[in-house]
């Protein structure tokens, strides 16, 4: 009853699908400042203001991970399970729960399935129920295994089970759905060396970064090929794929080799390539780290800002231009460079509106990334290297920072509040969600040719 007065109130309000994911995301911020602000929620004799209330619960929201504060040392048990609740949340997204609820409750609403159309970037509407049950046996499926082994790992190193598979649990969730966010005071760095710790976490991050449209596009058809029937992935699963794989490999290879001299006294060759390799991993995105990123060459500063850029993928839990924006805008380059006419990719012909709305979204997160580094130049008290990889740890959700969030200013704060909301829906819904309806024009006018370049 609730849930129907709720959705004709906001019928009421003429939103457009856009606004009520925005709205949503809004809303669960500010239910999660109010919570973490209880006294339940912290240690004894810690402060906490409202500002740093806000931006704890956007950044577990969001799955970004930037902290103001220490999550271990500020909140309790209460808030603590605050925190990774908005993470679960924040990484289904609101609406994707309501629309689950609403499939339980069979009485989903037309207006609800344009939503989670929207929020899924999924194109039919048929189909949208057994999309969101399958993100949510996923989801929990691999959470589950994810918590096995890490209890499994880390059996006897805590003073209790309970502890033991709270930690689990809590980095389990907090790893696949690239929140970044860590119980422990310098993230990951006690097991930069331990190869099992390293191979559990980044293929949690790598799940969650992938999207679930891929994933379940490729349990599809390995159920298919089992079956003895004739299947294919969709050009874009290949596609994520594909562009996936390449920015890990490029990205670990180039910091193994500029960060060599950095790390040579302290690992061995197979334990550099180990760093490398999480580092270029947790860059897309998830934010942990196991090595401290202040003491990184400007190089490879450089190489982790445009992998943050870039980000995760269509429909994941991560944020970033995403991987097939990226992919496409390669392609497109190679097609231009070639003098072809037509944008091909996998034998198959891409629509001129892919191509309009990839270089919407590079052209729109470029000048608001611009626009907020100006503003935390003008805030903040800190160098344009440290600022600039705030920024776009922000925006792409990732988490991993030059050390500068504690001392940002209330201003700054806001600025990377609002990045992160930004980076988690998407810049170019953001800018659809505030855009003023516009009505198709009914007539044209004569073409006429521009010099470029």
């Amino acid at each position: 009853m609730f849930k129907e007065n709720l959705f004709k109130s906001i019928a009421k309000l003429g939103l457009k699908p856009i606004q009520i994911v925005v709205l949503s995301f809004i809303a669960i911020i500010t239910m999660g400042a109010f919570l973490l602000l209880l006294p339940h929620s912290r240690k004894p004799g810690i402060d906490l203001s409202i500002i740093n209330a806000l931006f704890t619960a956007a950044s577990a929201t969001c799955v970004t991970g930037l902290t103001v504060t220490n999550i271990s040392s500020t909140f309790t048990l209460f808030g603590q399970l605050v925190i990774l609740a908005l993470i679960q949340i924040g990484g289904l997204g609101l609406m994707t729960m309501v629309g689950f609820f609403s499939i339980i409750l069979r009485n989903m609403s037309l207006n609800e399935s344009l939503v989670m159309r929207d929020t899924l970037n999924y194109e039919t509407l048929d189909k949208i129920g057994h999309m969101l049950v399958s993100i949510f046996l996923i989801t929990f499926t691999i959470e589950i295994i994810g918590a096995i082994s890490l209890y499994l790992f880390w059996i006897g190193d805590f003073v209790s089970v309970k502890k033991t598979l709270y930690f689990s649990v809590f980095h389990s969730v907090s790893a696949f759905c690239n929140a970044g966010l860590s119980l422990f005071q310098n993230s990951f760095t006690n097991y930069s060396k331990s190869s099992v710790f390293n191979l559990i976490i980044t293929s949690l991050i790598i799940l969650g970064g992938l999207g679930f449209i891929v994933i379940t596009d490729i349990i599809k058809v390995i159920k298919l090929k089992l079956g003895k029937k004739p299947a294919r992935l969709k050009v874009h699963t290949k596609l994520v794929l594909i562009t996936s794989i390449i920015l890990i490999i490029s990205g670990t290879l180039i910091l193994f080799f500029v960060e060599n001299g950095n790390l040579s006294s302290a690992y061995s060759a197979k334990e550099r390539l180990m760093v490398s390799f999480f580092q270029s991993v947790t860059a897309r995105t998830a934010g942990f780290n196991t090595i401290n990123v202040c003491g990184l060459a400007n190089v490879s500063c450089l190489i982790l800002m445009i992998l943050m850029f870039i980000g995760a993928s269509p429909g994941s839990t991560g944020g970033g231009i995403k991987t097939s924006t990226f992919g496409i805008a390669i392609v497109s380059l190679r097609s231009f460079i070639q003098g072809q006419q037509r944008i091909e990719i996998f034998k198959r012909t891409l629509p001129r509106r892919s191509l309009n709305k990839v270089f919407g979204i590079i052209f729109v997160s470029a000048i608001f990334i611009t626009v907020c580094t100006v503003i935390l130049l003008l805030t903040e008290k800190a160098s344009f290297m440290d600022i600039l990889f705030e920024e776009i740890s922000a925006f792409g959700t990732v988490g991993l920072s030059k050390g500068i969030t504690p001392n940002l200013t209330t201003s700054g704060k806001l600025v990377i509040i609002i990045t992160m909301l930004t980076g988690r829906i998407g810049p170019l819904t953001m800018v659809l969600a505030l855009a003023r309806k516009r009505r198709k024009a009914i007539y044209t006018y004569p073409e006429e040719e521009v010099i470029i370049g």
